[in-house]
């Protein structure tokens, strides 16, 4: 059994005809400290997943569990990064940071110390008293990256982080993801439309797919780490590349052309 383990897992949503079933026979195991990524079609569930891991939204079948223990409720053991880092714009960088370790009771001394030591994992060491408005939209992902780690969960659940950021951001911040990630390699599980990230972020690739939705490959990233830029240019990139987009777009895709 791994860190994270999915078994038959099913989504459904109420509707007027009855419930909507998103997701009906995920399965998937996750090992301790690794990287996996989730692709698939817009509305496949890839959200809903990640918001069940969580216990954000019920499940209507299967079973989620961390470490052997059912997920029934949110918990310290998990921290969500959203699209939008929802930041309070009232706060300060260091008091956003702060504030997860704020609502369990941490004592205000060593929650700013934490938070001031994790601004400075992300890079924004000189912006602690910056407040939201005045930061880029890369600036704002960081901060709430730097929150959920300030509660150093054993799970992070990232769903479309850079999402709304620009490609050359994007670029940047996947690149400063690993460079954390690397210290003490927690587990994520990470939700992304981009095939160039998946890829480049992950020890695996789950691809979803079918209606009801669930896991239909499996691809093993075997790409050496740490990972820059030139492995991006890597033939071997370039493989993943085209077998990972024939799975999502099907004939319409041809391999890409060597420059």
């Amino acid at each position: 059994m791994g860190h994270i383990t999915f078994e038959k897992l099913q989504i459904s949503y109420p509707g007027k005809a009855g419930s909507f079933v998103a997701v009906d026979g995920f399965d998937a195991d996750i090992a301790e400290g690794e990287f996996v990524t989730i692709v698939g079609p817009s509305g496949c569930g890839k959200s809903s997943v990640l918001m069940a891991a969580d216990g954000l939204i019920p499940i209507s079948g299967g079973r989620i569990s961390i470490q052997g223990t059912e997920v029934t409720k949110p918990g310290p053991d998990r921290a969500m990064v959203f699209q939008d880092a929802s930041l309070m714009p009232w706060r300060t960088v260091l008091d956003n940071v702060a504030f997860g370790l704020e609502l369990t009771g941490v004592g205000k001394a060593e929650r700013l110390r934490t938070a001031r030591e994790f601004v400075q994992l992300v890079g924004l060491g000189g912006r602690e008293e910056s407040h939201p408005h005045q930061l880029s939209g890369g600036m704002r992902q960081r901060v709430g990256i730097a929150r959920a780690l300030a509660m150093d969960p054993a799970v992070l659940l990232m769903d479309e982080p850079f999402g709304a950021l620009d490609a050359q951001t994007r670029e940047l911040m996947a690149g400063e993801l690993l460079r954390i990630w690397d210290l003490d390699r927690k587990t994520v599980l990470f939700v992304t439309h981009g095939i160039d990230e998946a890829i480049f972020l992950a020890d695996r690739v789950l691809v979803m797919g079918g209606s009801p939705s669930r896991v239909t490959e499996v691809m093993e990233i075997d790409l050496p780490r740490p990972r820059d830029s030139a492995v991006r240019a890597s033939a071997a990139f370039g493989q993943y590349r085209t077998h990972l987009a024939s799975l999502l777009f099907g004939g319409a895709v041809q391999a890409p052309v060597a420059l």
